[in-house]
């Protein structure tokens, strides 16, 4: 299947300029495309996954991807999809946080090769432009009336919008100009907001080179849809906030949890926007689907494959280690200090100084149960379970044999009440 082909059957394509040359131009010869990220934050988050599959998707067909980091317009503030004003980052914390996405980027594309990926940052072309410069060769080409028609800018004119932002769509066109003269870049992929300056970007460069443009040097625009769910809301968040790529942030398991939970209705699209899986083997999945939903085989494909992507096959055993010890019927004393640190997160926690405790004393202590009779009736009723199993000794000692990796356990008050202890030692 040729890439176009594909990327039509995954729901990939959103807006195209000139669909019959992009096609000749693809199968002719090795293009150089892009697509920007903004370190508006310290970390990428999944709403950012598909640009980069589609990246790797372009990069795995032969083409040459460029990932820029907007070192420059993160200082700015892209006004695409946002109905209020940004709040401006500091030039060092924008710094930091170019060079954290930049090591994200880069365990997502290969580097080697012919088709090798380069990361570049447009605050190298756009950081030494004076004032004077940018107006003159670059604005000089932007008329307001065709501004104010971009969607980015229009759905703003309401409830206001800054000289700053305003001028955003004529940096993030200049950057388009510069990999184009200096790369070789033909083609501009981004999310369906960014259709607006991805166009003025090919308009700039088609002043800047004159209206007589070889073929050769066409450029062309792309864009995929922006991810939502079937009810409607935005793909990648949650009640806890944003589903992050780093793993200190969001880890693997909660990563790997948030995919397993996906809507029956959205597995199988998800399934072809995120994964490399093939087209029969999506057919087969959602036939499984419509045959045992129960089994949830495509949201475990579709938990597996993005974990294995994003993290690796450590931490995707590690998630479904934890799942399954939790979920599963699995045993929670085989689980390592890393994975019940992931597991047990945000679960209330205790922390013992001393060797010893009697589990009545514990109980209290650590606000399990409220008092010491209250303790007893639970112990005596079979309500609490130490690292998984029931126990029912009223004179119990936690002792070095309930420490899961000799630095935790885990006491379970009911069905699903989870504490974690913790020792100071």
């Amino acid at each position: 299947m040729a890439l176009l082909e594909d990327l039509q059957y995954r729901g990939l394509v959103n807006q195209m300029t000139d669909e019959e040359g992009l096609t000749e131009l693809l199968e002719k010869e090795s293009v150089t495309l892009y697509c920007g990220f903004d370190p508006t934050g310290d970390s990428l988050h999944i709403g950012h996954l598909l640009t980069i599959l589609t990246l790797r998707r372009f990069q795995l067909a032969g083409h040459k991807p460029l990932a820029l980091v907007g070192g420059a317009t993160g200082l700015i503030g892209d006004p695409s999809g946002k109905k209020a004003e940004r709040t401006l980052n500091e030039e060092n914390t924008v710094e930091e946080f170019s060079n954290k996405i930049k090591g994200q980027l880069s365990r997502f594309l290969d580097f080697d090769g012919n088709s090798g990926a380069k990361l570049v940052n447009n605050y190298e072309w756009i950081g030494s432009m004076s004032v004077i410069d940018f107006l003159r060769d670059v604005g000089k080409n932007f008329g307001l009336n065709y501004m104010l028609a971009k969607d980015s800018v229009e759905s703003r004119i309401t409830s206001g919008i800054s000289f700053t932002e305003f001028s955003y769509m004529i940096l993030q066109s200049y950057d388009f100009y510069e990999l184009y003269k200096n790369e070789g870049c033909k083609l501009q992929i981004g999310g369906s907001d960014q259709w607006g300056n991805i166009t003025a970007g090919l308009e700039l460069i088609r002043k800047m080179y004159g209206e007589e443009e070889d073929e050769k040097e066409k450029a062309f625009g792309f864009t995929i849809p922006l991810v939502t769910k079937a009810d409607g809301t935005k793909f990648g968040k949650t009640e806890g906030g944003a589903i992050w790529l780093d793993p200190e942030k969001t880890s693997p398991y909660e990563f790997y949890q948030f995919l397993i939970n996906t809507d029956d209705q959205d597995v199988i699209k998800f399934l072809r926007y995120f994964t490399f899986l093939s087209k029969d083997e999506i057919d087969a999945l959602e036939v499984e689907l419509q045959e045992r939903p129960h089994e949830r085989a495509a949201q475990k494909k579709l938990a597996e494959e993005l974990t294995k992507f994003v993290h690796d096959e450590k931490a995707l055993e590690q998630a479904e280690n934890i799942s399954s010890a939790l979920f599963g019927g699995g045993d929670l004393k085989s689980l390592s200090a890393d994975e019940v640190l992931q597991g047990f997160k945000d679960v209330p926690s205790h922390t013992v100084e001393e060797e010893g405790k009697g589990l009545i004393d514990l109980l209290v202590e650590a606000n399990i149960s409220p008092s010491k009779r209250q303790a007893r009736e639970d112990i005596k009723n079979g309500a609490v379970y130490i690292n998984g199993d029931r126990c029912q000794e009223m004179d119990k000692t936690i002792s070095s044999d309930d420490k899961i990796d000799g630095k935790f356990t885990i006491i379970r008050r009911g069905k699903k009440k989870f504490f974690l202890i913790r020792y100071a030692n």
